[in-house]
């Protein structure tokens, strides 16, 4: 990988290519530290603490918001809202047969359904930000001085501009940088929240003054963190490049007087098919309750305090209330299912088999049509299984190290997935980069 940067600085065209993306980089990472105007930042930050700090959500919002949320700057909503668009436009693609046509009509159709994503965003941005801005003004956070009508719509435009200004910085990365625009934004996010995070984690079991452990101890708890950080990464690397490719050859055909066809390719099925996605989606069902309860201002006793405990991850793995492990079951249970759906949805078996037979196409002991079909569905069950259990381990190793060891920390297993995901493959877009500047001088000379 830095060979690949290295010898990237060395083409003019590419290393214009970083040094954009640098700067818009930074440019995100200076709009995190500029606060709303209208708000108390300090009673929010204190808010924040009182509310969020022991609830499942403040992890997922210090990771994926890079701290913007919690500084309450111009970027809080970050790039959540289109996230969350996104999503939504790929579930209606497969539910509204009009949006299936756009995606269908090459890049023009692809073109149609972005502009509505960024219709989207800015929708369900201006819903969240109107929401917070009520919520804010109830609980007296705004400034009192002028109007809080005034002051409530200074937030909600601040906010709603912030999160399209950077879904257009994501968009300029991937027209003018090296690509990936947004999920690039949302990695240095995470990755800005790594360093304390591990700072935090070796002043707690090596640093720790008041604790009684001896230097050998402290030695091995460093290399245990070290050891389990660089073990999920290499798990994680496994399932992001994990493919299992599926022969197809193709029959020979006369064109005339010249045969042609005959070729063979294969079908590359990713191990991890449903990427980050299946995660996501069960963390947001796990948490949810705990959210509304704690931005309403809401206390359930008896039963249903049962339930918030046991849905929140930070009392799983708890050798002390072992009961409370029931959630992570749940939320392993939710991730399998939410891997089979997702795949389900976004890959046709039947769709991929007649268009093999249409163009003559077959999988070698395997009769076209819907012997094919039930082929793929047979190994694409297998693969989804796999991918799905090794994102599972990837995502409750950090539960079982923050439960037993009371460890909590922002960059879990799915922050992990997102980064590795992304920077392999930035990496390879690099690299066809390169290769067809090189094809082009060649052609050239």
């Amino acid at each position: 990988m830095f060979t690949t940067l290295k010898n990237a600085f060395k083409i003019k065209e590419i290393r214009v290519k970083l040094l954009f993306t640098l700067a818009m980089l930074f440019v995100v990472r200076f709009g995190s530290q500029l606060p709303v105007p209208g708000i108390n930042i300090e009673q929010f930050k204190i808010w924040f603490a009182n509310k969020l700090n022991n609830a499942d959500a403040s992890g997922f919002l210090a990771a994926f918001t890079g701290g913007s949320f919690e500084n309450m700057s111009i970027l809080a909503l970050n790039i959540t809202p289109y996230i969350t668009s996104s999503i939504i436009m790929q579930l209606l693609t497969i539910a509204i047969p009009k949006l299936e046509e756009m995606q269908k009509d090459g890049e023009d159709g692809r073109k149609k359904i972005a502009s509505i994503t960024r219709y989207v965003t800015v929708g369900l941005s201006l819903i969240e930000s109107t929401a917070m801005a009520i919520a804010f003004n109830n609980s007296g956070m705004l400034i009192a001085s002028g109007s809080s009508a005034v002051n409530m719509i200074s937030v909600i435009a601040t906010l709603t501009a912030g999160s399209a200004f950077l879904m257009w910085i994501g968009e300029q990365i991937t027209e003018h940088g090296v690509g990936n625009g947004i999920s690039i934004v949302l990695v240095i996010n995470i990755i800005s929240r790594i360093p304390s995070d591990i700072a935090n984690l070796f002043k707690m079991f090596v640093l720790n003054e008041d604790s009684n452990k001896t230097i050998a101890v402290r030695i091995v708890s460093a290399l245990i963190i070290f050891a389990v950080i660089v073990a999920v990464v290499v798990l994680v690397i496994i399932l992001s490049d994990g493919v299992r490719k599926i022969p197809v050859q193709y029959a020979k055909k006369m064109q005339g007087r010249k045969s042609v066809g005959g070729s063979s390719s294969s079908i590359p099925l990713k191990v991890n098919t449903s990427g980050v996605i299946p995660v996501i989606f069960a963390s947001s069902l796990m948490t949810l309750p705990g959210v509304i309860c704690n931005f309403f201002d809401v206390h359930p006793s008896g039963f249903w305090a049962e339930v918030l405990k046991t849905l929140s991850s930070n009392n799983w793995v708890n050798p002390h209330n072992p009961i409370y492990s029931i959630g992570l079951l749940i939320y392993v249970l939710l991730v399998i299912f939410f891997a089979y759906f997702y795949t389900s949805i976004t890959f046709n078996p039947l769709e991929v088999s007649e268009n093999m037979k249409k163009s003559g196409g077959f999988i070698p002991g395997i009769r076209p049509g819907k012997p094919t079909s039930d082929y793929l569905n047979k190994v694409l069950t297998y693969i989804v299984f796999i991918g799905a259990v090794g994102l599972t381990i990837v995502c409750v190793i950090p539960y079982v190290f923050n439960g037993i060891f009371e460890a909590s920390v922002s960059f879990g297993g799915t922050s992990l997935i997102i980064i590795v995901s992304v920077v392999l493959e930035t990496v390879k877009q690099v690299e066809s980069q390169m290769l067809v500047r090189n094809y082009r001088g060649f052609l050239n000379d």
